[in-house]
């Protein structure tokens, strides 16, 4: 008997939520995750550390910290419900990049923010990142004439709006962080779905079961 499938499993976008849950049980475990000094102290960001200091690692570090179990449930469920689709459309290497690259791209704009203004806070969390996979999404839409899996142009950016809208109406959220997470987002999803003009990213390997 012979069959094909074909591989559709999102693994990156399983691996990063497991690993964000993964490292919120071990440090709620060994810590209080609400606790500002003890995320410091665990590599949250905090811009006189990471431009005095020269602790760099802290830009990336903190894009896997949350502070309490709400914080960590909503980005979780955005990530698993907007990551399955992105990465089902670039194909799980892309996807990585883009999430990686947002969630940098968030918290460098966060840090030159802070850095202009003087007004330091201790920050953490993968909403740059979330918000980077909704702007994915968004430039794939508007490069692809709307074309994204179970999704309109117009739900993403009526869902990118309220998320925004929610942030600087909520005291105490990085709303340079999701500015810069979403902008990053889109502009290697806008690249990424350029060369998906050339390159057919939606092809999977086909595998036959004798």
């Amino acid at each position: 008997m012979k069959g094909k499938f074909q591989e559709e499993v999102p693994v990156i976008t399983v691996i990063l939520v497991i690993l964000n849950i993964g490292i919120w049980l071990f440090m709620e475990i060994t810590g209080d995750t609400q606790d500002v000094w003890y995320m410091l102290e665990h590599g949250a960001s905090y811009a006189p550390a990471i431009v005095e200091a020269g602790e760099s690692w802290r830009i990336f570090t903190s894009m896997f910290l949350h502070f309490g179990a709400d914080h960590l449930i909503n980005n979780m469920l955005i990530l698993g419900l907007m990551g399955f689709r992105l990465e089902h459309t670039l194909g799980s290497v892309r996807f990585a990049l883009l999430y990686l690259g947002a969630g940098l791209c968030g918290n460098l704009l966060s840090l030159y923010q802070e850095w202009m203004t003087g007004d330091f806070a201790v920050s953490a969390g993968a909403s740059g990142a979330v918000f980077g996979v909704v702007g994915g999404l968004i430039a794939w839409a508007v490069f692809h004439k709307g074309k994204v899996e179970g999704l309109t142009t117009k739900g993403l950016f009526g869902m990118a709006a309220l998320s925004l809208y929610y942030g600087f109406s909520t005291a105490g959220v990085d709303n340079w962080g999701h500015i810069g997470g979403i902008s990053g987002g889109f502009l290697l999803g806008g690249i990424f779905a350029i060369c998906s003009k050339v390159v057919d990213f939606k092809k999977r390997k086909q595998y036959t079961i004798k």
